[in-house]
């Protein structure tokens, strides 16, 4: 089976060689397998964000190797192998519900039936069936980026990135979409990246957690989180959910030494 993403020794140098040259990332190694939900933590500056736009061809990388799927990340990005949700939802306001999801269906030329077809499909899977007239001034931030995973889904990539997806959200909305998101990682198979800053979400949502340094950011830690799935409500009063919180909150005050 192909990996569905291999970093190999990866470094990136912002402005290389000016006056304000920052070291963001430093040999950078990490195989992601099909299927994974992987959470990138670190503090603040560390390269989790840049790590994930480079996994997604948004940026190069100064040294090192990324491939996706077997392939380039510049190839795997032509051929479509991921979508990518951001912080803000960064919807189309004139836009209604069902056309922000379709819009990369329209980019691609698909036809208008299966455009609504599949737009429709992807509301139901992100429990906003009934919303497809709305616009995104009439949704709560919580639905908005459930029309923002729906959009990065509609054509049905292996790779799903996400950057801190829940992070503006209060956190009664972020836990209920926590819950949301793993319905959806197990509906599609998907692979999914996360970043994010909080442990608890890390070690609820993740198969694995990569622990990252301070800048220039570095692998100190891959932990395996080995929580039953599904996950639930209670999974959050398992005696192992805090367990798990422990080593990886000791393992950023270690990388941070």
């Amino acid at each position: 089976m192909t990996d569905a993403v291999v970093l190999n020794d990866v470094s990136m140098v912002f402005n290389q060689g000016g006056d304000n040259q920052v070291h963001a990332l430093s040999e950078i190694d990490l195989t992601i397998e099909p299927g994974e939900f992987i959470s990138l933590i670190g503090p603040s500056g560390c390269g989790k964000s840049t790590l994930l736009r480079l996994i997604g061809d948004l940026i190069s990388s100064t040294d090192g190797r990324v491939e996706v799927n077997g392939k380039p990340a510049h190839l795997a990005r032509t051929d479509r192998d991921y979508g990518m949700v951001f912080q803000s939802a960064t919807l189309l306001e004139w836009r209604s519900v069902l056309a922000n999801v379709t819009l990369p269906l329209e980019i691609m030329g698909r036809s208008s039936v299966e455009r609504q077809e599949r737009g429709r499909e992807m509301l139901d899977l992100v429990q906003l069936s009934g919303f497809e007239d709305h616009y995104p001034w009439q949704l709560s931030g919580g639905m908005q980026q459930r029309v923002a995973i729906a959009r990065a889904l509609a054509f049905a990539p292996s790779l799903l990135l996400m950057d801190e997806p829940f992070g503006a959200l209060d956190e009664m909305t972020r836990e209920r979409m926590q819950t949301e998101l793993l319905n959806i990682w197990e509906a599609t198979d998907t692979t999914v990246i996360f970043v994010t800053h909080s442990i608890p979400e890390a070690v609820f949502l993740s198969t694995r957690v990569v622990v990252m340094s301070p800048r220039p950011g570095r692998i100190v830690d891959v932990i395996d989180i080995d929580l039953a799935q599904p996950r639930t409500l209670d999974t959050r009063e398992e005696q192992r959910f805090y367990e798990l919180l422990t080593v990886v909150r000791e393992s950023l005050r270690r990388a941070d030494r």
